[in-house]
């Protein structure tokens, strides 16, 4: 972008009428592609987050009850067994 800018400065200051450019299409060219970066990033941490409440929600804490549940299962058949 900074060679378009230093092109249209050169173009613009030729000759006896030198021309008016105006840069702000530019500037809001790169602020809307910095604007589209920033919402990807935003997107991706977001994507981010959910997989890993994702993965501590899901699958820690289900694989926790039911090891517990077997835990306990195991536990009562074993006391009705040595009885």
């Amino acid at each position: 972008m900074t060679k378009i800018k230093d092109l249209s400065k050169i173009i613009a200051s030729k000759g006896d009428k030198p021309l008016v450019l105006s840069i702000v299409n530019l500037e809001s060219q790169e602020d809307a592609e910095l604007e589209r970066k920033l919402r990807e990033l935003k997107f991706k941490q977001e994507l981010r987050k959910d997989w890993i409440l994702f993965l501590v929600r899901d699958v820690v804490i289900f694989s926790a009850a039911i090891l517990i549940v077997f835990a306990i299962g195991g536990y009562s058949l074993f006391m009705q067994i040595n009885r």
